[in-house]
């Protein structure tokens, strides 16, 4: 069992004395000054399994545990990921690592293996990976198509309430904008979302449905109180201009101004290649309609601009430093875990935030680049108390041993302590072999 490099005192106050914090996720009456990156020491004292006050270092004389300088981070929210799908490579491998390899191969193993047993395991296995690497909070994507429907969503409850405590699980419809206008599809899946608690989403691409599929969704949407969460132009054709539809949809039924949650829109890929006066509109627009945006840098850069014998060129992220610079909303999440839209991952947040710094140039300065796994998608997604170490927030916490972002981006930081409610975790992974039985 592992429960990190840090020992932590068996009492019920105490600090955590002489960390490095991100003053952009513990600025809260903490009266801490940051330096050029960004950072700041503090002493962080808890108390009864929650967060007492955030101090600079010596301000307070509890029994304090030394971190020498050691970052700490609140617990991370995921807020785009395929817990449905997660794990399937070992049986059902991308033959060609393209995007409709990955669509074709998904769909033959969903016909032929999604059980709710199935799920279940694959499913428990990512949250295992997701708690040990320290996130508290997850949104993921259910296919939501004929039968699937009724296996996936009763048991993404069942699993929610298991993990309640643990893991702050919401969920989000997903099917083809073609299949969202089929007569009936839209009302049976409302009814399924407030039996079950999820929100409604589907993929959008140019299709001549898209239109009526947006005035459809949207509608549906507002009639029954539901979050909207859509998958956008996962594409490197600069032709797709979903988002800029979606954009205009949100402001034609006045979706932020009547008090709705913000409209998530993930991936928005082909926004990037599209020439920039067009580009500048669209996100003019999306800033305009309240939409909130998340990229799945690692997913997108396996997915896209992908062809047999040829480098690369193109990264398939979206214009996040533009979108930003708009005050919109951004984001960064793992996406696909072990199945064909990517064949790596393991839900740890750090690796997708060191990974987006790369990809992204999140970076000279930081600024408020770590939000994007924070406390943005806290707020956008309605995780209430996450994202930020402030006094009253649950003492859930990840420490590690970098004391710098270059320190802490350079190492994967496999020997992290995380802490919930105050007390250190078991942060060993599970064994593969847990799931062998699925394909054995």
């Amino acid at each position: 069992m592992g429960f990190g490099y840090v020992a932590l005192p068996p009492v019920e106050r105490y600090r955590l004395a002489n960390a490095t914090v991100p003053v952009i996720l513990a600025k809260e009456g903490s009266g801490l000054a940051g330096n050029g990156d960004g950072l700041a020491r503090a002493d962080i004292v808890i108390a009864s399994g929650r967060v007492e006050a955030v101090t600079p270092p010596g301000a307070t004389t509890v029994e304090a545990v030394d971190l020498d300088g050691a970052m700490v981070f609140p617990g991370f929210v995921d807020a785009h990921t395929h817990l449905d799908k997660g794990h399937i490579w070992p049986r059902a491998a991308n033959p060609d690592g393209t995007f409709p390899g990955a669509l074709a191969t998904v769909a033959a193993d969903r016909a032929a293996n999604w059980s709710a047993v199935d799920i279940r395991a694959r499913m428990t296995f990512a949250l295992k990976s997701a708690h040990a690497h320290g996130t508290v909070a997850i949104r993921t994507h259910i296919d939501s198509i004929a039968d699937q429907i009724d296996i996936s969503w009763p048991l993404l409850a069942e699993v929610r309430e298991e993990w309640r405590g643990r893991i702050d699980l919401q969920g989000s419809s997903l099917c083809g904008i073609d299949i969202a206008v089929e007569p009936g599809y839209l009302d049976r899946m409302a009814g399924v979302l407030t039996r079950h608690g999820g929100g409604l989403g589907c993929v959008t691409y140019m299709s001549p449905n898209l239109p009526g599929g947006l005035e459809a969704v949207f509608r549906t949407a507002l009639d029954n109180g539901l979050p909207l969460d859509f998958h956008v132009d996962e594409t490197m054709d600069p032709t797709a201009h979903s988002l800029r539809l979606i954009a205009e949809a949100a402001i034609r039924f006045g979706w932020q101004q009547n008090g709705n949650g913000r409209i998530v829109v993930g991936h928005c890929c082909s926004v990037a290649v599209q020439p920039e006066e067009e580009a500048a509109r669209t996100l003019d627009l999306v800033a305009e309609a309240g939409l909130a945006v998340v990229s799945l840098p690692m997913c997108n850069m396996y997915l896209q601009d992908r062809q047999a014998g040829r480098t690369p060129r193109r990264r398939g992220v979206t214009l996040l430093h533009e979108m930003k610079a708009r005050g919109i909303p951004v984001m960064v999440s793992s996406d696909n875990t072990r199945d064909p839209f990517y064949a790596y991952g393991d839900l740890d947040m750090l690796e997708v935030y060191r990974e987006a710094t790369r990809i992204l140039h999140f970076d000279h300065p930081v600024a408020d680049w770590p939000m994007t796994v924070t406390g943005t998608p806290a707020a956008v997604c309605g995780f209430e108390g996450r994202g930020a170490i402030r006094a009253g927030a649950p003492a859930d916490l990840v420490v590690f041993r970098g004391r710098t972002w270059t320190e802490l981006l350079s190492r994967p930081e496999t020997d992290r302590t995380v802490i919930r409610a105050g007390r250190a975790i078991d942060t060993s992974l599970p064994d593969y072999r847990e799931l062998d039985h699925l394909w054995s």
